[in-house]
């Protein structure tokens, strides 16, 4: 199955979370964050302005990204969890 979203909207799927610390410390399951980093999988057409042009988002597929704490609605699709979002809640496009 496809998710292809509408509007300003993008898929994300998150990243795993850290099992350990940085000092080396095991996490368990109850002690782990969702993280707030995730892959983008799909990316709608843009947002829709009020002249009736299309702004191009500014993410695309495959860019690892950091986005707020409650962004999105979460879905399952395939038995894989996903995000839906708005671009607007993406804070930063992380690169190499």
């Amino acid at each position: 199955m496809k998710l292809k979203p509408l509007g300003d909207k993008v898929v994300v799927k998150r990243l795993e979370a850290e099992e350990k610390t940085r000092g080396g410390i095991v996490l368990p399951d109850t002690a782990k964050e969702k993280p707030k980093r995730g892959k983008v999988v799909a990316v709608g057409p843009g947002k829709t302005l009020e002249s009736g042009e299309v702004a191009k988002p500014t993410v695309k597929k495959g860019d690892e990204v950091i986005f707020s704490s409650f962004a999105g609605t979460e879905i399952t699709v395939a038995g894989v969890e996903m995000l839906i979002m708005s671009t607007d809640d993406i804070l930063a496009v992380l690169t190499k």
